[in-house]
């Protein structure tokens, strides 16, 4: 009895170990699930838009979409970081969200997405981050420029807002930080000691000044609600946690209250 319970035991370590090295060295394609595409390749959007790429320095390159307002003259811009999927062709449907109410919108993909290229790594998000905005401050002032995360986004647009001033910080379906939503999914590992990518929203929002706005879903099945409510004590006394009764990750943009409530801040 004690060779069968002894050799169990050695299955299961052995099984530990494995999934745990899988996890390690895999992590980059377990977390993103980048389309790269060709510097020759078009984006065929019907909203209004045209495309630029800058050097980033020698080797890399970041592909950004403008996409244009209905008014010729813009209220402002939304700088739009979007989640861990495909590129910028995948998001582009929701630019007209903002682009309707007169707002131009800036989306940027992260090395690998799309036509951007270099290394992925948690500190060159974050530099990209801040070369959009930086791009953005040549037209528009800090109270003209909305920063919007999507899931995966939402900690970059965070980081972004500790450092920069802005009008609006939004978040859409966030994570208390990666370490915290991981280790929803892996509690038997030791996930802070082996995660390359941190992104401590939880960490972030503290040093925000500009206004917060949180869009969750309480169906999310990605970003559960439980981890994303735990953002809402750290939020200032006029900032938002607002709740989608019924909502999933990738399905907020069907509600009638997402509407409701973004459309106010846009106007």
């Amino acid at each position: 009895m004690k060779k069968i319970i002894f050799r169990w035991i050695k299955v299961l370590v052995l099984i530990y170990c494995v999934i745990g090295i899988i996890l390690y060295y895999a992590q980059d394609y377990l977390l993103f699930h980048p389309a790269p595409l060709q510097r020759h390749d078009r984006f065929d959007f019907s909203n209004n838009h045209r495309e630029i790429n800058i050097p980033f320095n020698r080797e890399t390159n970041i592909s950004i979409v403008q996409f244009t307002a209905d008014d010729s003259i813009p209220r402002g811009v939304v700088l739009y970081f979007h989640g861990n999927r495909k590129n910028i062709g995948w998001y582009a449907r929701y630019a007209s969200n903002f682009t309707s109410k007169n707002y131009e919108v800036w989306m940027i993909d992260y090395p690998g997405f799309g036509k951007s290229t270099g290394i992925l790594t948690e500190p060159r998000l974050y530099e990209y981050a801040l070369q959009l905005y930086k791009l953005a401050r040549t037209k528009y002032r800090p109270d003209q420029i909305i920063l919007y995360g999507k899931s995966m986004g939402t900690g970059i647009a965070a980081q972004l807002a500790s450092i920069r001033d802005s009008k609006y910080l939004i978040l859409e379906t966030p994570y208390y930080s990666m370490t915290s939503l991981i280790s929803h999914f892996f509690p038997i590992f030791p996930v802070s000691r082996m995660l390359h990518y941190r992104l401590p929203t939880n960490q972030f929002i503290v040093n925000v000044t500009a206004p917060i706005i949180i869009f969750h879903g309480t169906d999310d099945r990605v970003v559960p609600f439980s981890n994303a409510i735990r953002l809402k004590p750290l939020l200032k006394k006029d900032d938002e946690f607002v709740t989608i009764e019924g909502g999933g990750h990738n399905n907020l943009n069907d509600f009638e209250l997402f509407h409701t409530k973004l459309d106010s801040l846009l106007r």
